[in-house]
């Protein structure tokens, strides 16, 4: 379908009957082109012609291209969210129990005047290493955030382009890049949840921790309240990852496209 009306179209591509010169007797003779065809009369000629195989014809490659495609995006998101989480985690620690300080009760709570105040005691109280307490879960929530976006975006905008539902302006980048903060809240909630869980738990001297680790606390929190409880906040999380996807990319695309025009 993409090479019907091509202008560089051979005459061998005829049928022998129809196959005439270009002049007869000195007149030129004008053979008309095809009318263009959907795809399922596109996909019973090729059937009838060469057959059922000759609709995987280059698949071999089709794989390929995808596989490479689809695993370097998805491998740069995972490296660049491993990176930029492992960096953040003791501003994410802090914003997690300055949010959660007033569910405790007065006399349990940490009461942090700020970012930094919060970090200053967290390492002089617990040590310095308690800065990435569950950084392997903001490590893993932002690897799945990042790649997601990343893969789910480029494919959104190229199915938006490749079905010509919109041209490749604002509408397509808005729509492909809110479609991609779904799918990202949909990915990151069952681990924004544990991660906070972990991350909010006072661990008291002496005591065992209220969890060993992630997947205690993700086994622990699906026995007792479902796994349903897995997605608390899930509104919060896509009212939040939705607009920010859709500024993050149609940002990228505006500076890509400024830069192109230089």
């Amino acid at each position: 379908m993409q090479l019907q009306g091509e202008s560089s179209a051979s005459a061998t591509a005829l049928r022998p009957a129809l196959a005439f010169p270009h002049h007869h007797h000195g007149t030129s003779i004008h053979i008309p082109a095809p009318p263009r065809v959907g795809p399922i009369a596109v996909g019973a000629r090729i059937v009838q012609q060469e057959g059922v195989k000759a609709l995987f014809s280059g698949v071999s490659a089709t794989v390929l291209r995808q596989t490479l495609y689809s695993t370097t995006r998805i491998s740069a998101g995972l490296i660049a969210g491993a990176i930029g989480a492992a960096v953040g985690n003791p501003a994410d620690l802090a914003m997690v129990r300055m949010q959660a300080d007033g569910r405790l009760p007065a006399a349990q709570r940490r009461n942090y005047t700020s970012v930094v105040d919060a970090i200053a005691r967290m390492s002089r109280q617990e040590g310095i290493g308690s800065l990435w307490r569950g950084s392997a879960m903001t490590v893993n929530r932002a690897m799945l955030v990042t790649a997601s976006q990343l893969a789910s975006y480029d494919q959104f905008k190229e199915t938006i382009l490749e079905k010509g539902v919109m041209g490749d302006g604002l509408g397509t980048h808005v729509t492909a890049s809110f479609a991609a903060g779904f799918v990202a809240a949909v990915v990151s909630n069952p681990v924004d949840v544990i991660k906070t869980r972990v991350m909010n738990m006072k661990v008291d001297a002496g005591k065992a921790a209220p969890y060993a680790g992630a997947l205690d606390c993700a086994i622990k929190t699906v026995r007792a309240e479902g796994p349903m409880a897995l997605y608390k906040g899930f509104v919060p999380t896509i009212s939040r990852q939705g607009p920010f996807t859709v500024v993050l990319f149609v940002t990228l695309e505006q500076v890509r496209k400024l830069f192109k025009d230089l």
